[in-house]
């Protein structure tokens, strides 16, 4: 039986895109960023061949890479978690989700505020850990939602779990789903619930609300063959559930791997989809290089344990779904190519994907594996390239 761990290193760009001027991400490069510091080690996705990737600071390059390795442009229009991940699954997006840099219109927060009961704050782009530091003793006098945006497509709403229950939170974000189409239709509708007092802190009950994606992706092909789905962490939530066998929730990075390894332990047939959102949302966001070192480096000792638990069909496939670098002015996503790690005892070592035109052709690999070679998927496999000759 085959098992696929298919584990997005959420934001892990290495470099910027052709087009990264049109996003105002010139010069953004993730692991160039966090390379540069004295908390990064890893020697697990540098033997895979982490450093042989075209565009990639050959300093440290494998002589003799473990694994397939390449890099990956985006095709899709925008830079965000939904677009990235639907794109990997085979779903190109050409047209972009809405984004709102001065806030949301009022017929939509009118909207909101009649179906929930509640009155609305702020409604700006914001940094999560900021609108609340700056709106959180209001919301706690008023019990007015905290509603806020970024630069990417989302409807975020943030409540202190003392003040809204956090199923009401919940309840608020499916009722906003439910306003924000058509020409609304934002990607994701975030809950965000905080505690404590000032300074407030969020906790891990975040849930997304996304778009149900509009095409079949390699999930629901997949499904559909009867093969095992496995969602680990916001897979779920990104993909509306669509395509899925069955869910993990996580709490960070390390809760993730833990879940992620258990289920190595167990028999399936299919995909362990795992996302691992603390690059992006602890580190990236808040231009934390060192956090974001370390965090991968947490991740590269546990991949390790990882890959010695595979068994002789088994492959992992570890790749991102955008950037986030945490050493630029900005604080929002930056448009960059992903990276991608194979490795398998079917797979060839040494094998250079070089640059390939979109994170769909991963998608499109993954159905070949499983022998669906002729689907609608966008992108192209390259699964010929890289699986040994028996």
């Amino acid at each position: 039986m085959t098992r696929v761990f298919w584990i997005v290193c959420d934001s892990f760009g290495i470099g910027e895109l052709p087009d990264a001027n049109e996003y105002g991400d010139e010069g953004s490069n993730t692991l160039a960023a966090v390379r540069k510091s004295p908390f990064f080690h890893c020697p697990t996705m540098r033997k895979l061949g982490l450093f042989n990737i075209d565009g990639v600071d050959e300093t440290g390059a494998e002589r003799e890479p473990k694994g397939a390795f390449g890099r990956f442009a985006e095709r899709s229009a925008g830079k965000d978690t939904t677009t990235g991940h639907w794109e990997m699954a085979g779903l190109i997006s050409e047209k972009p989700f809405p984004t709102y840099p001065n806030g949301f219109p009022s017929e939509i927060l009118q909207a909101f505020e009649t179906e929930t009961g509640r009155g609305v704050l702020c409604n700006e782009p914001y940094s999560g850990t900021e609108v609340i530091k700056d709106y959180g003793k209001e919301h706690i006098k008023t019990g007015k939602w905290i509603v806020y945006t970024s630069a990417d497509s989302v409807f975020q709403i943030a409540a202190h779990e003392k003040v809204v229950p956090v199923e009401e939170l919940y309840d608020a974000c499916e009722k906003a789903r439910k306003i924000l189409t058509g020409k609304h239709a934002v990607g994701r509708v975030i809950a965000r619930p905080f505690d404590g007092e000032y300074p407030f802190f969020r906790t891990p009950r975040r849930h997304d609300f996304s778009l149900l994606p509009p095409k079949d992706t390699v999930l629901d092909l997949l499904k559909r063959k009867g093969l095992d789905v496995i969602s680990v962490g916001k897979i779920y939530d990104i993909f509306a559930g669509k395509g899925i066998t069955e869910k993990f929730l996580t709490t960070d990075n390390a809760d993730g791997m833990e879940k992620t390894l258990s289920l190595a332990e167990r028999d399936f047939h299919g995909v362990c989809f795992v996302n691992l959102v603390d690059f992006d949302m602890k580190y990236g966001h808040r231009n934390d290089v060192e956090g974001y070192a370390k965090a991968l480096t947490a991740f590269d000792k546990e991949l390790s344990v990882l890959l010695q638990k595979l068994k002789k069909d088994d492959i992992c496939l570890i790749t991102a779904d955008h950037g986030c670098d945490p050493s630029t002015p900005s604080t929002d996503h930056s448009r960059e190519y992903v990276p991608l790690l194979v490795y398998g005892a079917d797979i060839k070592e040494g094998t250079n994907l070089r640059t390939r035109k979109t994170f769909a052709d991963i998608g499109k690999t993954v159905a070949e594996i499983f022998g669906e070679k002729e689907n609608a998927l966008d992108g192209e496999s390259f699964w010929e390239e890289i699986k040994k000759q028996r």
